[in-house]
């Protein structure tokens, strides 16, 4: 498991052609191993390869694609910078069993939670590697079509109350939740989730926050996602005023920026 004595930053390596931000930018290899050398030398702790988008709509493609798409980039991660800790961003057991026999232990971020998937929390505790427990609510087709929720805390915390009991079940102790801002939620759940970030500590797991150039942000602002580098960064600190102890972002240094300027001034606290 990761070191989060104090908060590390997770590095976004999207390998698909319709990514909502960088989609298609890193099919090459070349610019791939320049990308995620330039997030570790920015202070990325973690790298987080995903081939399948996850924007609202998004076409899912097959476990094939999928895996097509990640080996090779899994790879050549593992082969050119094999101290990195990986991440992949998948929802299908199936292609966990296959990175993870090919390449060795990797965290498993789940971005449904396992309710795509029947069978990932016993193919994880199988695995014996850390699982990331996201929360979505719908599917991808839906989950922006008037998302509900009674109170989003309570729910959401219901949810992982939930999931953390059946992961426990089948084996799984390495577990950090990730309330997925933006998957399932309007512009004020998740401005609510952020200002509440801090209810989820009473599960005692590390917490996992994905802001990065999020609709949240953009349409708050009025602007377009590649302009939403200031208010993530804005977003990030506050998510770590809330108690996050990772940083899920494309934009590396800025995060690693944010954490130090947090730590200091948690230092002057004590």
């Amino acid at each position: 498991m990761i070191d989060l004595t104090i908060p590390v930053v997770m590095g976004v390596i999207n390998v698909t052609p319709d990514s909502f931000y960088d989609g298609g930018k890193i099919a090459d290899e070349k610019f791939l191993l320049s990308t995620v050398e330039k997030m570790i030398a920015d202070g990325a702790s973690i790298i987080d390869v995903g081939a399948v988008s996850t924007r609202p709509g998004a076409q899912l493609p097959s476990t094939k694609v999928e895996l097509e798409r990640l080996l090779p980039a899994v790879e050549a991660i593992r082969r050119e910078f094999p101290e990195t800790a990986l991440s992949v961003d998948t929802f299908r057991s199936w292609v966990a069993v296959q990175i993870i026999n090919e390449f060795g232990p990797v965290i498993v971020n789940d971005v449904s939670g396992g309710s795509f998937d029947s069978k990932m929390f016993e193919t994880v505790g199988q695995l014996g590697v850390p699982y990331i427990l996201s929360h979505m609510q719908g599917t991808h087709d839906n989950m922006q079509d008037n998302p509900e929720y009674g109170d989003v805390i309570r729910d959401i915390s219901g949810f992982f109350s939930e999931k953390v009991k059946k992961l426990t079940k089948y084996g799984v102790h390495d577990v950090i939740i990730d309330p997925g801002f933006g998957f399932g939620k309007k512009i004020e759940h998740n401005f609510e989730l952020l200002n509440r970030l801090d209810s989820f500590k009473v599960f005692q797991l590390p917490v996992m926050v994905g802001l990065s150039r999020k609709s949240m942000i953009w349409e708050a602002l009025e602007i377009e996602p590649k302009d939403a580098l200031n208010g993530t960064t804005i977003a990030n600190t506050m998510a770590l005023i809330g108690g996050a102890d990772i940083l899920r972002v494309h934009d590396v240094k800025e995060a690693v920026e944010a954490i130090k300027i947090f730590c200091e001034l948690k230092a002057t606290l004590k």
